[in-house]
């Protein structure tokens, strides 16, 4: 599929790139659906008549309506469990939206992972996992996961993910995340397919969201994301929320992906495989070798 076959320019909305989908009858799971990017993809999807259940750390009050509310902490497979254990029907969608970004510190979930790489990766296999035969149930589904231009710069590291041998830094912490993400996207559609499941990730590219929480003032600066007076600015690499979400909504509900499997996509179009640079997807997050080492990984830790 070369990039000009989709019908959409970067920069558009959610809701344009869904104009005149029908989705009802469709049930789809959004991880972090409470705010931000999340939110915006849940009203799209809700929008165009989709079933949407937001799974969400702390449950609250949202200007959305129509959108059911599901406790879940993706750093702790416990919960996990008790979220895909209580799912009973097909499951047409999972959006796998929620994140965090560069913790100042090293911290390790209750199952001994690196946080960022637990909460990104870890939380979201252990869901898809568990909510397989839902999936599977639904015929022709679709797993989205929102991954991250940081991936490009930080390759999954198998022989200490956790950085229990080398120094801990933030940003190749959330970056190693990132490419587990599109690894296990690469997995999946590979290890899925006879299921009719189709597994993508996308980057959303810049956009203010609460993801930011644990960056400092210096890097914002840094990003040309904060003015001198602390105050947030967005400059022309920027995107709205709603230019933001519309590469997920695409795979989650367009019929033109329809089909599509094992792919990383930005600015609503398939990215190219590059090595270098600050587009495309790198090499190293569609290794299969590694895709499927890092799967077995998983699943030995998921239990």
């Amino acid at each position: 599929m070369s990039n000009s076959q989709l019908p959409f320019a970067p920069r558009a909305t959610a809701s344009e790139v869904l104009a005149g989908v029908d989705l009802h009858g469709k049930r789809v799971v959004v991880t972090g659906g409470a705010g931000g990017l999340g939110l915006e993809t849940c009203r799209v999807l809700l929008d165009a008549g989709a079933q949407v259940t937001a799974a969400v750390r702390q449950p609250r009050s949202v200007p959305v309506t129509g959108l059911e509310q599901v406790q879940l902490d993706l750093a702790d497979l416990s919960s996990v469990r008790q979220f895909t254990t209580s799912w009973t029907g097909p499951l047409d969608v999972l959006v796998a939206n929620a994140g965090v970004m560069a913790i100042p510190t090293r911290e390790l979930s209750r199952e001994g992972w690196e946080l960022q790489l637990a909460t990104n990766f870890l939380g979201h296999f252990a869901l898809a996992r568990g909510l397989h035969r839902a999936l599977a149930a639904a015929q022709r589904a679709r797993v989205v996961v929102v991954s991250s231009g940081a991936h490009r710069s930080a390759p999954f590291n198998l022989d200490d993910p956790h950085f229990e041998h080398r120094p801990y830094d933030r940003w190749e912490a959330y970056g190693q995340s990132k490419s587990a993400g599109i690894l296990g996207v690469t997995a999946m559609a590979t290890n899925w397919a006879n299921d009719g499941i189709a597994a993508n990730a996308v980057n959303p590219g810049y956009i203010h969201t609460g993801l930011q929480r644990h960056v400092d003032d210096a890097t914002m600066h840094e990003m040309g994301a904060m003015d001198a007076s602390g105050n947030l600015v967005s400059p022309s690499h920027f995107k709205t929320l709603a230019q933001g979400a519309s590469n997920a909504v695409l795979l989650a509900g367009s019929p033109l992906v329809l089909g599509i499997t094992g792919r990383y996509f930005e600015d609503n179009q398939p990215a190219d495989v590059i090595a270098d640079g600050d587009r495309g997807v790198a090499p190293h997050a569609i290794d299969p070798v590694l895709a499927e080492q890092l799967w077995t990984l998983a699943e030995d830790a998921v239990g």
